[in-house]
């Protein structure tokens, strides 16, 4: 973990936080060499990783000899860093900085403990319980997300933004469960939008892990 010169990532593609980060950067068209870490992989709790992210957790991004943790902060690092998805207009931005700060802190919570029992615990062990509180915390958070794309193409403002990202891959790991769900139509509009594009491969059409 020498600071080598350009960009590197380490974190495993199961990571909901890793896929945002991969995500933003195909999109901004960055070239990001990634190293597996974390779960089976290992790699986070040796004293080398310890020592630039003391969390023990991914995704890790390094810039030469500067390297940051967090992965909401590495996205709005790299939008930055590339002059795009940070808008410069003062509430453009605060919109795009709000709905960061609410999937990490609301949407997130929300719904990962459906997703654990279903994609990470194994059939008889999993909680049904849990899913079912998950779920009844969860919808009405993607209702609102459906009500607010009602009114606009993206998330914040008329183009993407660093916003969309970890929406974008909330929307992938809810969907890909084995369970119903109501219709969205501005929600589902949104996210076909993001299936489609080039930066999406190798992160939206990936199955859950």
């Amino acid at each position: 973990m020498s600071a080598e010169q350009g960009l590197h990532l380490w974190g495993r593609l199961s990571s909901i936080n890793v896929r945002k980060v991969v995500l933003c950067a195909q999109w901004l068209g960055l070239e990001l060499p990634r190293t597996d870490a974390g779960l089976s992989h290992g790699v986070v709790d040796t004293p080398a990783y310890r020592a630039l992210n003391p969390n023990g957790l991914v995704p890790l991004l390094r810039d030469g000899d500067f390297t940051l943790w967090e992965s909401n902060a590495i996205l709005r690092y790299l939008c930055e860093r590339q002059g795009r998805g940070m808008p410069t207009d003062l509430r453009t931005r605060a919109d795009t900085n709000r709905w960061l700060d609410w999937q990490q802190t609301t949407l997130n919570r929300a719904g990962s403990p459906a997703f654990t029992q279903w994609i990470r615990t194994p059939a008889e062990r999993r909680d049904l319980a849990a899913i079912e509180a998950s779920v009844r915390a969860a919808e009405p958070l993607f209702e609102r997300l459906d009500a607010h794309l009602a009114q606009r193409p993206w998330m914040a403002g008329d183009e993407p933004t660093a916003a969309d990202f970890p929406i974008a891959c909330e929307i992938h790991r809810w969907f890909g469960l084995p369970q119903p769900r109501p219709a969205w139509p501005h929600l589902e509009r949104w996210y076909a939008g993001w299936l489609a594009m080039p930066c999406s491969r190798g992160v939206l059409d990936l199955p859950l892990a």
